[in-house]
């Protein structure tokens, strides 16, 4: 098949595009390369997926409407794996604008380049950051997402809605997928296990928020990337029996769907820090912070939904996960 890929440099795109390739897809990536982060990594990413045959990049910002309907109407593609956003929870409060036009223009631009087109599948990332103060754990699909406390989280949710409309109104089949902070190889330097490992390497303190009394449902690269291509063959359909008052908000009678994607295993911040410090064989320095600003406490993913509809089971634990990004950091950076 083909495939559009956005956010193609950028770290779940990046694999993504490389597996569906891999599997004799045809994928055309596209990013604007923006300086949210280190542009050399963006495009020491894309300088890989270049080698395959069945990729091809064009730089590309979503917000540009005319630009991606030419792109729909030019490529023909089949189905649409929407990763491109603004991301980052604490950025959104000093850089709001950004979240703007990336993920709720940038959305919309996207949604209508599938309603034009045919596309059989939209599968979009969304975020375990919709469950905002959501207190009750595991964080549950059919949970409330009514009270997101950052603006990225917000626009996640927006998502969800705007796609949601166009499955009702278009018959588009799209796919929610709620990521649990992802990590690995060829991560984002504004992510924890990258600006840890970089601080501890260069002998400097790592800043611990919330005194390090935080849990993440840390999931590792690889086992997100399985998720998305086992569920972007697994298109929604019609359920005419479907009720909001009886069932579930994470199906619709619209063809539309939305899936937790975690490990389903919290693990405490100061024991990832601890298999990070075993994998480096250097001991952290430490700030202990308060809690920031559009922080939770914690992340918990419940993938029942999931791994009954895809087999998808987790592989990697947290121990092998950031060893196995430890040594990409070396290699990459020669250290």
């Amino acid at each position: 098949m083909k495939f559009l890929v956005t956010g193609a440099a950028g770290f779940i795109g990046f694999h993504v595009a490389n597996t569906l390739c891999q599997q004799g897809h045809e994928v055309v990536g596209i990013d604007n390369l923006n300086d949210y982060y280190d542009v050399s990594l963006k495009e020491a990413r894309l300088k890989q997926l270049s080698n395959l045959s069945t990729f091809s990049f064009q730089k590309l910002d979503l917000a540009d409407r005319a630009g991606i309907a030419t792109l729909f109407d030019k490529e023909k593609f089949n189905r649409v794996i929407h990763l491109a956003a603004q991301a980052g929870v604490r950025y959104s409060i000093d850089n709001p604008m950004a979240y703007a036009d990336s993920n709720l223009i940038g959305h919309l631009t996207i949604l209508e380049g599938c309603r034009n087109n045919n596309i059989e599948h939209l599968v979009y990332a969304s975020s375990s950051s919709v469950y905002g103060l959501n207190n009750k754990t595991p964080f549950s699909t059919s949970d409330s997402i009514d009270h997101p406390i950052s603006l990225y989280a917000a626009t996640k949710k927006s998502n969800e809605l705007m796609s949601h409309t166009y499955s009702h109104l278009y018959d588009i089949p799209t796919t929610g997928l709620r990521f649990f902070t992802v990590y690995g190889p060829w991560g984002r330097p504004d992510m924890a296990l990258f600006k840890f490992t970089k601080a501890i390497l260069e002998g400097n303190p790592i800043d611990v928020y919330n005194q390090g009394d935080m849990r993440r449902d840390f999931t590792y690269i690889d086992d997100i990337v399985e998720g998305i291509v086992r569920i972007q063959d697994i298109i929604p359909t019609h359920n005419n029996d479907w009720t909001v008052e009886n069932n579930s908000a994470s199906n619709s009678s619209a063809p539309y769907k939305i899936f937790n994607i975690g490990n389903g295993n919290p693990v405490k911040l100061l024991d990832f820090i601890k298999s990070l410090e075993s994998s480096l064989g250097i001991k952290a320095k430490m700030n202990l912070m308060p809690m920031q600003a559009g922080d939770v406490y914690q992340t918990y993913a419940d993938i029942d939904d999931l791994i009954k509809e895809t087999g998808y089971t987790p592989q990697i634990n947290v121990e092998q996960g950031v060893q196995q990004f430890v040594d990409w950091y070396r290699n990459f950076y020669k250290i």
